[in-house]
């Protein structure tokens, strides 16, 4: 095409300068939106576990924006201590990316204690944690009525229903042995991270005994990987009997290979006065409560 061509023909002219335009146009978008975008450029998420959020916003080279979703009392931690995040640690990552985190109160909100009276020890260590508060010691007294709460107290005093108390205390628990006292089996919490591995141990009607976290490095990811009485799903104890639990850090590729490996201790299996034919169908222990879901088999 030569001059003479786009002088006859202006139109032409015009709709191949606006072409061009339009390809410089869409050339430096795309160089604008990689430069901003930085497309190429991550960066491994650090571990914000235990970090206090004020220290996260002062120590913040990628610039991230750290948005609080939730918040948890916690006893043992001080304010603003950071419990959970998402992405999780070592996740490639882009600057200016928000990361949603879980956080520690500074002071624990107020809760109301449930109703427990007449409740079963399964379903009272439910509603407690329902509630925001934790289960502490089973205390086992004479009572006809077997497996029955018929106290709660806190702090040694006693404590009554719709009470309000704060998020996270310990209730202790004073329940029924029954006329005739029977025993309960050790629960599978291999692989179970300490909070459902207590709960489980309660709900068996057993108390938590020692716990030892030696090696532990994060006790938001360790599991449990040991227990004394061991598990046998055949020997039974009394009521009340302490378990100590062992923990260890664990991914979920070492959760998937403790409880496999796992293999019951023959040595361990042993006769008890409440081995008895009759012992060996129990509603109150081989049954869960409806609509419970501890997340093991009875």
């Amino acid at each position: 095409m030569n001059k003479e061509f786009f002088e006859n023909h202006p139109l032409v002219k015009h709709l191949l300068y606006m072409l061009g335009v339009s390809i410089v146009i869409v050339i430096l978008a795309f160089l604008f939106i990689k430069m901003v975008a930085r497309q190429g450029k991550e960066y491994e998420l650090p571990d914000y576990r235990d970090v206090a959020l004020e220290q996260m916003k002062k120590d913040n080279p990628y610039h991230l924006e750290f948005v609080v979703i939730d918040s948890v009392y916690d006893a043992e931690k001080e304010g603003g201590i950071v419990l959970m995040q998402d992405p999780l640690p070592g996740t490639m990552i882009k600057t200016h990316r928000k990361v949603y985190i879980t956080v520690t109160t500074f002071a624990p909100s107020d809760v109301v204690l449930p109703e427990l009276s007449n409740m079963t020890v399964r379903s009272a260590v439910s509603a407690l944690e329902a509630a925001g508060l934790r289960c502490g010691k089973l205390r086992f007294v004479d009572s006809p009525y077997r497996n029955v709460i018929l106290e709660s107290t806190c702090k040694g005093k006693m404590v009554y229903a719709g009470e309000k108390m704060s998020s996270g205390e310990v209730v202790d628990l004073t329940v029924g042995m029954g006329e005739t006292p029977k025993g309960t089996r050790v629960p599978f919490v291999i692989g179970q991270a300490p909070a459902k591995a207590r709960r489980g141990i309660l709900s068996a009607s057993l108390n938590v005994g020692q716990e030892h976290f030696e090696g532990v490095t994060d006790r938001n990811q360790c599991v449990c990987y040991k227990l004394s009485p061991d598990y046998t799903g055949v020997t039974r104890f009394p009521l009340g009997t302490y378990v100590d639990v062992w923990y260890c850090d664990a991914t979920e590729a070492d959760v998937e290979r403790i409880i496999s490996n796992f293999q019951v201790d023959s040595s361990q299996i042993f006769q008890t006065e409440f081995d008895s034919p009759e012992d060996e169908y129990d509603p109150y222990f081989d049954e869960p409560d409806p609509g419970f879901d501890d997340g093991w088999d009875w």
